[in-house]
C-alpha cells in the first residue's frame, strides 16, 4: 500500500504522527518520536549503565518507567544490589521506580501509564503488549532504550502492516490466548517478522482490552515489530476502571484502511489450542494431545496477566482439589490484580484447591524459581517454552489458556476444557480496580535529583570497551548453531545467571552453554571470531547481554541465514557485523574451525554489494549481504552506538 490509495489504518496513523524523518515505504529505514519508554531489572541496570555513559543529566520522554519484576529471587546480595543501584539511577535520571512486588511491567504499564495514540519502547520484547491500548510500542535493545531517553528517535525498518479482520465471537472455554496460539499454529515463529499486526473487525467488540493485551504480547512468537489494537470502547471502559478515563483517546482505522497483508479469524470457529515443548510455533489443538501426564502447572506471567485469567482458573477449581503430583502454581501478575482476586474470594478459592500463590512478578516465566522436574510436563500460561528458559535444561514446556492449564490442574493430564463435563466459568469482574500507586515511585525535582549519587555494590560491574571494526576481518569459526536459536540460548536466562547481568564479564562464562558448555573457552583461547547461524537468529527475548557478553568473549562477524529483529540491532548496536548468506546453501559447506576472512570491510559496507566471504580452511568464497543502513554502518564502523558517540563528541 502507498499513501494516497487508501483510507489509514491504525499503525499508519501513529506512525505518521510520530514519523521523525524517512518514508513510510515498506523496507525503508524511519526515525520515530517516543513519548515512553519501559525497563525491567533484568535489562534496565544495563541501560542505567548507558545512560551513565551518554552523560545524560534526565530523560526527555514524557514518561519513563523502570519496573522490578523479573529477578526477584533473592538467593545471595546481587539483586539487591541491583535494585538499589535501580532506584538511585532512576532518581537520578528522573525515571518512575516500580518497587519489587508491585508488578509485572507490562500489565502494570498498562493500568498505570498507557496512553492511546502514544509510542513507547522498552528493554523488553513483550513491550508490544501495549499495543493493546492503540499504543505503538516496541521491544528493542537497552540501548536504543537508553538513546530514546536521551531524546533521539527510534530508528526501525518500515514494517508491512497485517490487518487481521476478527469476526465471530469465541466459544466457551476459550480466550484470548487460543486467538493467539491461532496465529502461530497457521504461521509459526517467523510469520511476523518485518510486519506490525493490526487487529480490526467486528469480532473486537468481544474482547476487552486485557484479552488483548495477551494477544499484542504474544505477537513477539510471530517475529512481529509490534501489534496494534484500536482504541476503542472497550479501551475506555478499561481506563474508566483504572480511573484514568480523561487518558482516552480514540484512534481507529479509517473506513476505508487497507491492508499490505490480510487475513481473516473466525473466532466462533476455533478450539483449544496447545503449544507443544519446545517453540511457540508448534501449535496443536489440545485435544490431538490429550492424555499426556502433567507434573506441574503454572498460572500467571504477562501473557495472560488479567484478572479474568486468574479469576477463570479460580472458578474451575473451586470446591475441587488438585490430584497429587500435580502442583499448581500461581504468579498474580500485579498487586492490585492480587487485591481484587483477593476481594472476590477467588484467592482463596484457589488456596483450598492446593495452589501455591507467589509474589507478584515474573519468576518462571524467565526461570527464576519453579523450574520444572526433567521429563515431566509443565503446562503454562506464558509466552515462551525455548529450551531451558524453565531453568531445567531438559524441559517440557506447553503453552496454554487458563481454561487449558485449570482442566489440567483436575485431571492430572492434558485436557481439553470442553470434556470436563461441567459449565464453563462463570466469572464477574468488578467495574474498578483497586488501584495502586503507592508503590510507584515519581522522579523528584531537577535540582534534587543531580544531587543522588549513583549506589553501585561492587557486583555492578562497566560496560566492556568497544574497538572499531577492523578494515580485515580473519576469524574461526567458534560455534555453528541451526534455525531459530533463542536468545535464551545464546545467553540463558535464570536464577544461575541473571544474578551476573552488571557483570559481564563473569556473565560472559554462560554464553551459548545451552547449545555448546565449550564456548567461553575456545572463544577466549580464539579472541576474535565468528559464530555462523541458521535462519531466525537470535528470536525471543530483547536482552542485550545476549550480543553484549560474546562481544566482550571476542565476537565481530556472524553470518547466518536470517536474523530476529531485535537481536540483528543488538548485534550492530555493539559493534558486531551481521551478515547474511547470499546462498542459503552455503551454510552447509561451513564447519566449526573453519577461519573465515572478509577484506575491506569498510569499503564493501558503504559501496552496498555482495560481501566475499572467504573460508581459507576450505578455500572456498561464499557471497553474503547486509541490510545496514548508512547510519547502521557507521555504528558497526565505530565498534558501536557508545563508541560512535564519544567519536563524535571528540569531533573526530
Amino acid at each position: 500500500m502507498t499513501e494516497g490509495t487508501g483510507g489509514r489504518n491504525v499503525a499508519r496513523k501513529l506512525i505518521a504522527s510520530h514519523l521523525a524523518s524517512g518514508e513510510m515505504t515498506p523496507g525503508t529505514e524511519i526515525g520515530i518520536h517516543v513519548d515512553q519508554t519501559l525497563t525491567q531489572d533484568a535489562t534496565g541496570t544495563m541501560v542505567m549503565l548507558e545512560l551513565e555513559a551518554l552523560d545524560l543529566d534526565r530523560v526527555k520522554t514524557d514518561v519513563s518507567v523502570q519496573y522490578v519484576d523479573h529477578n526477584l529471587l533473592q538467593a545471595d546480595e546481587r539483586n539487591m544490589a541491583d535494585h538499589i543501584f535501580l532506584r538511585s539511577a532512576c532518581r537520578r535520571y528522573g525515571l518512575w521506580f516500580s518497587k519489587a512486588g508491585n508488578g509485572v511491567s507490562h500489565p502494570t504499564h498498562m493500568q498505570r501509564f498507557g496512553v492511546p495514540g502514544a509510542t513507547m519502547v522498552g528493554s523488553d520484547s513483550h513491550t508490544c503488549a501495549a499495543g493493546s491500548l492503540g499504543m505503538l510500542a516496541i521491544g528493542v535493545g537497552g540501548l536504543e532504550v537508553a538513546m530514546a531517553m536521551a531524546g533521539e528517535p527510534l530508528h526501525i525498518t518500515m514494517p508491512e502492516i497485517w490487518g487481521v479482520r476478527l469476526t465471530g465471537v469465541l466459544p466457551p472455554w476459550l480466550s484470548a490466548k487460543d486467538v493467539i496460539l491461532e496465529m502461530l499454529r497457521r504461521h509459526g515463529v517467523r510469520g511476523g517478522v518485518n510486519r506490525i499486526i493490526e487487529y480490526h473487525g467486528p469480532g473486537l467488540a468481544s474482547l476487552t482490552a486485557m484479552d488483548r493485551h495477551v494477544i499484542a504480547n504474544m505477537g513477539a512468537e510471530l517475529g512481529a515489530t509490534t501489534t496494534v489494537f484500536p482504541s476503542d470502547e472497550r479501551v475506555l471502559e478499561f481506563l474508566r476502571a483504572e480511573g484514568r478515563a480523561d487518558d482516552f483517546t480514540e484512534l481507529v482505522a479509517d473506513a476505508d484502511a487497507s491492508y499490505d497483508v490480510t487475513e481473516e479469524i473466525d473466532l466462533s470457529a476455533l478450539e483449544p489450542l496447545i503449544a507443544r515443548p519446545s517453540s511457540p510455533g508448534d501449535v496443536v489443538p489440545v485435544r490431538e494431545v490429550a492424555g499426556e501426564d502433567v507434573h506441574q502447572v503454572v498460572v500467571g506471567s504477562s501473557a495472560n496477566p488479567g484478572l479474568r485469567d486468574f479469576a477463570s482458573v479460580a472458578a474451575i477449581v473451586k470446591g475441587r482439589q488438585v490430584p497429587p503430583g500435580v502442583s499448581l502454581d500461581v504468579n498474580p501478575t500485579s498487586r492490585q490484580i492480587l487485591v481484587d482476586l483477593t476481594r472476590m474470594g477467588a484467592t482463596a478459592d484457589l488456596i483450598q484447591a492446593g495452589a501455591r500463590i507467589h509474589q507478584a512478578g515474573c519468576l518462571g516465566c524467565i526461570g527464576m524459581g519453579q523450574a520444572p522436574a526433567i521429563g515431566r510436563n509443565s503446562l503454562r500460561t506464558f509466552p515462551r517454552n525455548f529450551p531451558g528458559r524453565s531453568g531445567t535444561k531438559d524441559d517440557r514446556v506447553w503453552l496454554c489458556s487458563p481454561e487449558t492449564a485449570a482442566a489440567a490442574v483436575l485431571t492430572g493430564r492434558i485436557t481439553d476444557p470442553r470434556d470436563l463435563g461441567m459449565d464453563p466459568p462463570a466469572v464477574r469482574l468488578p467495574e474498578t480496580s483497586s488501584v495502586n500507586r503507592e508503590m510507584l515511585e515519581g522522579p523528584p525535582p531537577e535540582d534534587e535529583a543531580r544531587r543522588v549519587e549513583l549506589e553501585k555494590a561492587p557486583s555492578i560491574g562497566a560496560l566492556p570497551e568497544l574497538d572499531p571494526l577492523p578494515d580485515a576481518i580473519e576469524v574461526p569459526v567458534v560455534i555453528k548453531v541451526g534455525d531459530d536459536v533463542s536468545t535464551d540460548e545464546i545467553l540463558m536466562a535464570g536464577a544461575q545467571a541473571l544474578p551476573y547481568r552488571s557483570d559481564i564479564a563473569k556473565l560472559a562464562d554462560f554464553a551459548f552453554i545451552r547449545l555448546d558448555e565449550g564456548y567461553p573457552e575456545r572463544a577466549r583461547e580464539a579472541g576474535q571470531h565468528a559464530v555462523v547461524g541458521g535462519r531466525n537468529y537470535g528470536q525471543g527475548s530483547s536482552r542485550e547481554h545476549a550480543a553484549i557478553a560474546p562481544r566482550h568473549l571476542g565476537l565481530r562477524l556472524v553470518l547466518a541465514r536470517g536474523y530476529a529483529r531485535i537481536h540483528w540491532q543488538n548485534l550492530v548496536n555493539f559493534g558486531i557485523l551481521p551478515l547474511e548468506f547470499a546462498d542459503e546453501g552455503d551454510y552447509d559447506r561451513i564447519e566449526q574451525g573453519d577461519v573465515l576472512r572478509v577484506e575491506n570491510v569498510r569499503d564493501a559496507l558503504k559501496a552496498g554489494k555482495g560481501i566475499d566471504v572467504r573460508n581459507t580452511t576450505k578455500d572456498e568464497t561464499y557471497q553474503a549481504r547486509h541490510r545496514l543502513s548508512a547510519r547502521q554502518r557507521d555504528l558497526v564502523a565505530a565498534g558501536g552506538q557508545i563508541p560512535l558517540l564519544r567519536e563524535r563528541a571528540l569531533g573526530r
